[in-house]
């Protein structure tokens, strides 16, 4: 799925994976049951079938019904959509990402949480080295 990323997903395909990544696996019914405003059983199937020739979803037959899983791991898809995420916005700067996230004001990160953030920084000016 080198080719196929996550951020090119359109909004109710998104929707349909979150379901499925949450879930661990889905089928129709399960997803149609967990996404707001959901289009018909028929339109969600159809999306995932769409979804399953692009590479981002597989199937396993379970009695009737189909089961869909991820084809890449949650971790794999969000690295990639970081990385879509800061080449397209910030010119492929991490620094210039970082600053924006740590400018937020709406993060409103704790102690604990600015303290593992510096933890990750030495550690990575330790790797540099």
């Amino acid at each position: 799925m080198a080719k196929n990323k996550h951020h090119n997903l359109t909004r109710r395909e998104r929707q349909i994976i979150d379901v499925i990544y949450r879930l661990g696996s889905a089928s129709v019914a399960e997803v149609l049951s967990n996404i707001a405003d959901p289009p018909s059983y028929s339109a969600v199937r159809a999306l995932m079938r769409l979804m399953e020739e692009k590479g981002y979803i597989k199937h396993r037959k379970q009695g009737a019904k189909y089961i869909y899983s991820p084809t890449q791991s949650r971790y794999n898809a969000c690295r990639s959509a970081l990385k879509h995420l800061v080449n397209t916005f910030f010119n492929n700067s991490a620094e210039n990402a970082v600053v924006a996230l740590l400018d937020s004001s709406e993060l409103g990160l704790s102690e604990k949480e600015m303290d593992r953030i510096s933890k990750i920084i030495d550690k990575a000016r330790k790797n540099e080295k």
